[in-house]
């Protein structure tokens, strides 16, 4: 009886109970001999279905088939896992079956067991930008009790949050060297961990002003190399057609963490003290780093969905990209020096195509930084919200960017799918993020009479469409070469830093002297967004680049 129901069982892509009438009443009558504790314990893999009473591994272990209405009440008590009749170790996942009222459920414990390992990965690594978020905004909220306790002033205030995008701005072309060199998911790793630890130690040298605007210099840098490191992992484990969606989902975590962040600090500050939003935001970031370790490293045979990066891939243009090694390189100082020698650096600067992704990141980030900075100020004093209304409001755009990303990545990818020229999908898709801002920023701007909750929706708006550029720009360094993808957001990423530096700073002083919104926060934004879209449409190509065979072609022209 127990070999005719195993071999019912073992049939592929069925997870269900097949025996007939007779056997299945048999089956029936075995299982409610059994004790309580020690019901069924399956195994299902690659949809084949193994069930063992535990007593026996799986040698004299009983196997049977249950009837659907035979248990009236879920008992999902899982029983020690016997071995695999094919080798044990790549057995899969566990569930829990069991049977409720003339249905069946099943139980998948973990719930992530089930996923590709690729996706596991971006799904990490998304959860890093969400604590990476919520450790960055944790600050802006922090520094109102925090100025109260030591008398700060606004300048002093705004030096210790500038203080953050100097070591972001330092660690862009570091952090992408080294993603390149011993690869994104250690860089990423050793950044959660210093931003982590630098945010935790933030309330014992808050006294301090040098060893504080210290801390926050090394969580900028812990952040800055995250987005390198990420997008090595995205270039090296996601093939085209899904890429997309795998940046949407890793950068959409800053969304998803500045919202978290704003709902959980004020209340975290209030109840047990401003100290306290740093230690247990950055225990989340240790937490973090242990459970990435779970994760394995990807390596080619895992799955026939992922590239095969050993081999080199043709563009559309003919060129052939160089081969992507995913080893991580144990390497000297000598060697070291010798890899940074040769990145062709020259060679990114003669591409029209970098060049554009240069000025367009510049030109995205002046409109989020100065918004993300501005926009509480903004609701409170021009539109007259109290500080809590502010507060509730400046939650509205991250919000409406986690909406704009699960519509803007499939959309993009879909595209590319159907034969769509992946050029015309990123200018598509940056071009909508840019004139979207734009636009409702002018209806902003222009004094129409309209109630605030109107120009809260069209700055909504606006700023939730801007994540289109998730599927535009952050999208094209892995397009046009997976082996420098890492250090050419490296690049861009250093200069979108400077907007955080020059523009934030910027905008204050403007409102100081022409006391006007429109002039000191929308005005600079607009023009950065036309100009913008205006380089992105001229000069912008997605075609892969070889880098090492244009600077082996100039090398080869200069010894002629």
């Amino acid at each position: 009886m127990a070999m005719a129901a195993s071999s019912a069982l073992q049939q592929p892509d069925r997870c269900r109970l097949l025996a007939p009438p007779r056997r299945r009443r048999q089956a029936h009558h075995l299982l409610r001999m059994l004790p309580p504790p020690l019901l069924v314990s399956p195994r299902c893999r690659r949809g084949a279905v193994r069930f063992s009473s535990g007593d026996g591994g799986g040698k004299g272990g009983s196997a049977g088939a249950v009837e659907k209405r035979s248990v009236p009440a879920p008992v999902p008590v899982p029983v020690p896992e016997a071995a695999d009749e094919k080798g044990g170790e790549d057995g899969g996942e566990e569930v829990v079956a069991v049977a409720v009222d003339g249905g069946k459920l099943e139980l998948r414990w973990p719930p992530w067991e089930g996923l590709p390992e690729r996706y596991r990965l971006m799904g990490a690594t998304s959860l890093a930008f969400v604590i990476c978020n919520m450790d960055k905004v944790n600050l802006s909220v922090a520094i109102i009790p925090m100025s109260h306790q030591y008398g700060w002033n606004s300048s002093t205030a705004g030096l210790v949050q500038s203080s953050f995008f100097w070591g972001y701005a330092l660690s862009q072309l570091p952090g992408g060297w080294l993603a390149k060199l011993i690869g994104g998911r250690t860089v990423l790793k050793v950044g959660v961990l210093a931003w982590s630890l630098s945010t935790a130690v933030i309330p014992a040298v808050a006294g301090f002003m040098p060893g504080l605007v210290l801390s926050r210099v090394l969580v900028g840098i812990g952040e800055g190399v995250s987005p390198s490191a990420a997008t090595d992992l995205i270039a090296r484990t996601i093939p085209i057609q899904e890429r997309s969606r795998a940046v949407a989902v890793v950068f959409g975590g800053l969304s998803f963490g500045s919202v978290l962040g704003y709902l959980f600090a004020p209340p975290i500050i209030q109840n047990l003290g401003w100290e306290s939003v740093f230690y247990i935001f950055g225990l989340l970031g240790v937490i973090w780093c242990i459970g990435f370790e779970s994760i394995k490293e990807l390596q080619p045979s895992d799955s026939e969905d992922i590239l095969n990066f050993e081999q080199t891939s043709t563009g559309s243009n003919g060129l052939i990209s160089s081969p992507v090694s995913l080893k991580s390189s144990d390497s000297s100082l000598e060697e070291m020096k010798d890899s940074i020698k040769d990145v062709p650096w020259r060679e990114f600067f003669k591409s029209k195509a970098v060049w554009a992704m240069i000025y367009v990141h510049f030109c995205g980030s002046w409109g989020h930084y100065t918004c993300l900075s501005w926009l509480p100020t903004f609701f409170s004093e021009e539109l007259d919200l109290n500080l809590t209304e502010a507060a509730w409001v400046s939650i509205l755009p991250p919000l409406g960017s986690m909406i704009i990303t699960s519509i803007a990545a499939p959309f993009a990818d879909n595209l590319i799918s159907s034969g769509v020229d992946t050029t015309k999908v990123r200018k598509i898709c940056q071009t909508i993020a840019f004139l979207s801002p734009a636009a409702f920023m002018m209806l902003s701007s222009v004094d129409l009479g309209l109630p605030p909750w109107v120009i809260v929706a069209f700055l909504t708006s606006g700023l939730a469409l801007s994540s289109f550029a998730l599927a535009g720009l952050y999208c094209t360094h892995q397009d046009i070469s997976r082996e420098y993808a890492s250090i050419l957001l490296g690049i861009t990423n250093t200069v979108g830093a400077v907007p955080g530096i020059v523009g934030v700073a910027l905008t204050g002083y403007l409102v100081d002297t022409t006391h006007s919104w429109s002039m000191s926060l929308f005005a600079p934004s607009i023009f950065f967004y036309l100009t913008g879209t205006v380089v992105w449409l001229a000069f912008f190509s997605s075609e892969p680049q070889d880098f090492n065979k244009s600077a082996l072609d100039s090398l080869t022209e200069s010894n002629k």
